[in-house]
């Protein structure tokens, strides 16, 4: 079983986030940058595939030479080779250059494999759409948002979580699975694996490698501004008798937040 999973280096939720003079991008300066929370679970079901079944699994990401490190996470968790396709484009927040980005590796460099593992959306861009543009420009059965995955004998069976149920879905291999949480919960690195990591050779992988043009890179989508959500307002403090609280709480949900 020959697995490859996709991941992000993406800044901490923690992290305070500035937004740079041009108001086109965010200032990377002093982010504390970790791997993708959903890709973790992908990484760790793709183990627990190889446990089961044998075979390799491959760790790849798009991005800075930075993005080495949640690389070599993903190796001390147990994967067997790690590759990074050197991009040193800022975000774009545009999945579709990222997914050709994906399928040229696919067609022209990493052409064996049987299941296609993404985290279902990263915490940076948010957008979720690369694994099914990636699944569409190769022409591969999907599934998104899974929670549940069997592999046996050549095929699949996975849920998926839907509005309000569980979907079953049923497919072949290969095919493109991106994780939800609730799939399953990520190990932590051993002391073992961390020092075995430090020690695994981590190639580069230029865009000439895969054999993808200027033109191809180019983004579809153009940033106008980017700004910070607006503040909370305040919240409001009733006091008086029950009587007359319960009243001025009514008006205010009638009149202000408009929900009754």
């Amino acid at each position: 079983m020959n697995i490859i999973v996709f991941v992000k280096q993406v800044p901490d939720t923690e992290s305070k986030i500035r937004i740079s003079s041009d108001r086109k991008s965010i200032i990377e300066e002093d982010l504390n940058f970790v791997l993708n929370p959903y890709d973790e679970f992908a990484v760790e079901e793709a183990l627990r595939i190889k446990e089961n079944k044998g075979g390799k699994v491959t760790v790849i990401s798009v991005g800075p030479e930075r993005a080495i490190t949640a690389l070599r996470k993903c190796l001390a968790m147990g994967a067997d080779e790690a590759f990074l396709i050197k991009d040193e484009e800022k975000e774009l927040y545009e999945p579709y250059r990222i997914a050709k980005i994906v399928a040229k590796a696919l067609k022209n460099k990493f052409k064996e494999f049987d299941i296609l593992l993404f985290g279902k959306q990263s915490v940076g861009a948010d957008n979720s759409a690369v694994p099914s543009m990636v699944a569409g420009m190769l022409n591969l059965p999907q599934v998104n948002v899974v929670t549940k995955l069997v592999i046996e004998n050549g095929r699949g069976w996975a849920h998926r979580e839907i509005e309000g149920a569980l979907e079953e879905v049923e497919f072949n291999l290969p095919a493109v699975i991106s994780a939800q949480k609730g799939l399953n919960e990520p190990r932590y690195e051993t002391l073992k694996g961390i020092m075995a990591a430090k020690r695994k050779e981590i190639p580069l992988i230029s865009f000439e490698d895969i054999g993808i043009t200027e033109e191809e890179l180019k983004p579809l989508i153009e940033i106008e501004q980017i700004e910070p959500p607006p503040p909370r307002p305040s919240g409001k403090i009733l006091t008086g008798p029950p009587e007359e609280t319960a009243r001025k709480l009514v008006e205010l949900l009638r009149n202000e937040a408009k929900v009754i």
